[in-house]
């Protein structure tokens, strides 16, 4: 069964905008935790605009699911995640001043860099998946660097998603095959929605886990955290 960890970004996002520590992140987690989520994500960005240091430091202790630490591997966050230890980091090759991920990374390109920091959060014992396109050539060097998952970046899918799903889930199909002949464990992120999820799940062969935050989190202005996350497990389980 394919796990739900939720990204809680943007409640500290509400947070930082007002100051003060309403809504509470810590109190958060615990309650996504307690309301069905199988895994609490965060991305620190170096701006600190959404989640801060801090805040994966003072979660660490809270999270007794799966904790998914996201960014890029820069050498104050893989000093942070090194200290934290979680059980998974999440590699993306997001600019320092970008608003959301929005591509994978080249494995080629950057397979020595990638390749040195997977080393490093592997001397602690952490799982590493790299943020990665439906790219078959750039999944293949994903697993030279010693990744142990992927993430496939769902943006793609979900754009086209509503003019003809068939279309949008065969490069995921096929990559999600690559992926499985390398062993990599496949996650999958970005865009993933109620509308859409439900429809990934059921043709990605091995998926593991999904991390979903801003759609989830716009849906519990509505439907209520708890509820959300548990509209979100059942698009999982169906």
């Amino acid at each position: 069964m394919t796990r739900l960890s939720v990204n809680i970004n943007k409640i500290a996002t509400l947070r930082n905008a007002r100051g003060g520590n309403v809504p509470d992140v810590l109190k958060a987690a615990v309650d996504c935790q307690r309301f069905g989520a199988q895994g609490i994500t965060v991305h620190p960005r170096p701006d600190e605009r959404h989640i801060r240091y801090q805040d994966v430091l003072d979660l660490r202790p809270l999270v007794k699911t799966e904790f998914n630490i996201e960014g890029y591997p820069s050498e104050s966050f893989i000093q942070l995640v090194t200290k934290v230890i979680p059980e998974q980091v999440t590699l993306v090759p997001d600019a320092h001043d970008a608003v959301t991920s929005n591509a994978g990374w080249n494995t080629v390109r950057y397979q020595n860099f990638l390749t040195e920091a997977v080393a490093r959060f592997h001397e602690k014992g952490i799982r590493v998946s790299v943020f990665i396109d439906a790219n078959p050539e750039m999944i293949r060097h994903a697993a030279a660097i010693g990744a142990e998952r992927i993430e496939l970046y769902t943006e793609p899918y979900a754009r086209q998603f509503p003019k003809n799903p068939d279309d949008a889930i065969k490069p995921f199909v096929e990559a999600a095959l690559v992926a499985s002949g390398y062993n990599l464990g496949i996650n999958a992120g970005h865009d993933l929605s109620l509308e859409n999820l439900e429809f990934f799940n059921k043709k990605i062969t091995g998926l593991l886990e999904v991390s979903i935050g801003h759609a989830l989190i716009s849906d519990a202005l509505y439907f209520g955290l708890e509820n959300a996350i548990m509209m979100y497990r059942a698009k999982l389980q169906s």
